[in-house]
């Protein structure tokens, strides 16, 4: 048996102007079976999140690099 799924979530590489999207939003409505198309705006807790993560991935690339020096 497989499971049902009520949707998807799409995710751009990086964030991209609501006018630039445009083309790939309509072009996910026409596709058979697409309910409804909403776009999801970028904000500042988006960017703090990006950072952090970042910032902890360079730490734990560090100590595997460097497992006796502190960063």
């Amino acid at each position: 048996m497989t499971d049902r799924l009520k949707g998807v979530v799409v995710t751009f590489e990086t964030d991209l102007r609501t006018d630039d999207a445009e083309a790939i939003i309509e072009a996910i409505k026409m596709l058979r079976g697409v309910e409804a198309v909403a776009p999801s705006v970028a904000d500042i807790s988006d960017h703090m999140n990006r950072m952090r993560v970042r910032q902890e991935l360079g730490r734990a690339l560090w100590k595997v690099l460097y497992p006796e020096e502190k960063p």
